[in-house]
């Protein structure tokens, strides 16, 4: 849980996750953000840094809502993203912010994003951009491993108690339909999570028709190409379009 409250899985999930709506909500797939997620091979000492910082953000927010029986996971989470941003508060967000001391849970988060990127060994400074090609890439290579009958399994002991992990049969996951309206011209988000969704909705809303780049890119105000191409190449590798020949063709 302390791995899926992180930073690390939250770019995962928003950029392979569906999304609901004209609003573009972001929506959790199983098939798609969990089942495929690549966990760190985290040390014992490192699973227990990050068991540690997850118990004690679930312990502190069940406390405090029962202090505040008003106090809502929605209310205190769009607080605390302002904490992090660094902006001001409004007095009704203020009386949530103390309520549910924000701050703590803002500081037990940074504290795990750190704690989760060392697990894979890498710096907490990384993008966004970064930490979705880096989970692309350890999803290829565990990929590979499994295809060859070696399964990491997080809870060996009671997820395949007495298998054999060169005889075990991986699931086939089927494809995830995403409902979104069809728009032309549209304005080209600001955050990468929304630029993958906005480049995997236009391509999938071609119906199986091969897009190139330019076509996709098309689809946005003063969007050029070579901003769209790698998320397309990004989305490719997680399976969520297909790159088609000739090169810098696109399809659902």
């Amino acid at each position: 849980m302390g791995v899926l409250s992180s930073r690390t899985h939250v770019v995962w999930a928003l950029a392979a996750g569906g999304i609901l709506g004209v609003g573009a909500t972001p929506r959790y797939n199983k098939s798609r953000c969990f089942d495929p997620f690549p966990f760190p091979a985290a040390t014992e000492v490192q699973q227990v840094r990050i068991r540690e910082l997850a118990e004690a953000l679930d312990i502190h927010r069940k406390r405090q809502q029962s202090q505040h029986s008003s106090l809502t996971l929605t209310d205190l989470y769009n607080v605390v993203e302002k904490l992090r941003a660094g902006l001001s508060l409004t007095p009704k967000e203020q009386i949530t912010h103390e309520n549910g001391l924000a701050t703590v849970v803002l500081s037990l988060h940074q504290q795990l994003d750190v704690a989760v990127a060392a697990a894979y060994g890498w710096s907490s400074t990384l993008s966004d951009a970064e930490i979705l090609t880096h989970l692309v890439q350890f999803n290829q290579q565990r990929a590979a491993e499994e295809a060859a009958g070696t399964v990491r399994y997080l809870r060996p002991l009671y997820q395949a108690p007495g298998e054999q992990q060169a005889a075990m049969a991986l699931p086939v996951n089927a494809p995830v339909a995403t409902d979104v309206a069809a728009t032309a011209a549209q304005p080209w988000p600001a955050e990468l999570a929304q630029q993958m969704f906005a480049v995997r909705s236009i391509v999938q809303q071609a119906g199986g028709e091969a897009l190139s780049s330019a076509q996709v890119a098309a689809r946005f105000r003063r969007t050029k190409a070579d901003k769209v191409k790698p998320l397309l190449d990004t989305l490719a590798m997680m399976s969520l379009v297909r790159h088609l020949e000739p090169e810098d063709t696109y399809a659902a």
